[in-house]
């Protein structure tokens, strides 16, 4: 399963570019399209839905940073193990760190051994290819591109990327959603979700402090935007002359019907990422802890099957909340409520 994090309508806006002045980020926004592209099929459906049992006690992570010093040959050379010291490439080090930071949140708040379950060993490649406008997951790995200066930043610059890419690795092993329509916008938003609670989880930020900002600082200053998506107000990250203006839908009232990008699945995510960040902001404190713990819940608990809608997906949220903390509840309540702020029918 390949996912990535820069959506392909943003690829293509900056690849049909002819300004003189943004020719370097057009000539790699069209590398990483082909590249995206080429991953098309392959990526279209998840792949089947693992459901490891954990093991205790859980062991700490196992990294293997590679460089792929600007080759498109995955893995790479080794250049930091787990245990080893920082080796002074930014990149490098702000990738293993995320991934520590990942496994950390499953481990901590969920008792989840690494992204499968089972202990996987967690590898990442950084300097892939000639300016990178990307950064994905591919069934087995994580991969970033350095971005091409003019644009885009280092894609390891984001904790959230990180944490979201992983996210796809937890939902590969956990749910199997299909890449398409509603339930690959579902696969998105989960990655979006988890990937918010990796940076909030490793800042102990509160749901009322975060920023609830996925891709923060990956945007240079050219840009008029600050992060690729916003949670809470989706449809506002950036509103920028070359880019265009963020085209998430809040709500069921703005969702967009197209063939592009697998049915929306970067659009329409906005919808289920409000609904979450409505919940943890109602009920205050900290985000990782019980309104994680439905949706974490409803990924794993085999209620979803692979083309699971919004509608299941809410109604699989609300029965989580109620088994954990009961109907009228105050966690039951608020996730009823954040469905129905974004128009999604119980």
């Amino acid at each position: 399963m390949y996912c990535s994090i820069v959506p392909p309508y943003l690829l293509r806006r900056l690849a049909a570019l002819e300004e003189p002045r943004l020719g370097a980020a057009a000539a790699a926004a069209r590398r990483a399209l082909q590249h995206v592209q080429g991953f098309h099929a392959a990526r279209a459906l998840a792949a089947p839905a693992a459901r490891p049992g954990i093991r205790q006690p859980i062991p700490g992570p196992r990294r293997t940073i590679y460089d792929a010093r600007f080759l498109e040959d995955l893995p790479g050379v080794v250049v930091r193990k787990e245990g080893y010291p920082p080796t002074g490439d930014v990149a490098a080090d702000e990738a293993y760190d995320g991934l520590g930071h990942t496994f950390r949140l499953y481990a901590e708040a969920f008792g989840r051994d690494s992204i499968d379950g089972n202990g996987l060993p967690l590898e990442a490649s950084v300097h892939f290819g000639d300016h990178y406008d990307n950064a994905f997951w591919d069934g087995h790995q994580m991969v970033f591109g350095d971005g091409d200066g003019e644009v885009f930043d280092r894609f390891t610059k984001s904790l959230s990327v990180i944490g979201h890419e992983l996210a796809h690795g937890v939902t590969q092993y956990s749910a199997g959603l299909a890449y398409r329509n509603q339930a690959g916008a579902l696969n998105e938003s989960m990655s979006d979700v988890f990937g918010a609670l990796v940076e909030q989880f490793a800042k102990r930020q509160s749901a009322t402090e975060a920023s609830w900002l996925i891709g923060e600082g990956l945007f240079t200053d050219q840009v008029q935007g600050s992060a690729l998506r916003s949670m809470k107000a989706p449809g506002t990250a950036y509103d920028d002359d070359v880019l265009g203006k963020d085209p998430q839908p809040e709500s069921m009232d703005s969702f967009v019907h197209t063939t592009a990008d697998n049915g929306g699945v970067h659009i329409n995510s906005g919808i289920p990422n409000r609904a979450f960040c409505l919940v943890a902001l109602a009920l205050a404190g900290n985000a990782w802890e019980a309104p994680a713990r439905i949706w974490y819940a409803t990924l794993t608990n085999g209620s979803l099957g692979p083309d699971a809608t919004f509608r299941v997906f809410a109604r699989a949220t609300a029965a989580s909340a109620r088994d954990f903390f009961g109907s009228g509840s105050g966690e039951h309540d608020a996730v009823r409520s954040a469905w129905e702020t974004v128009k999604v029918r119980l």
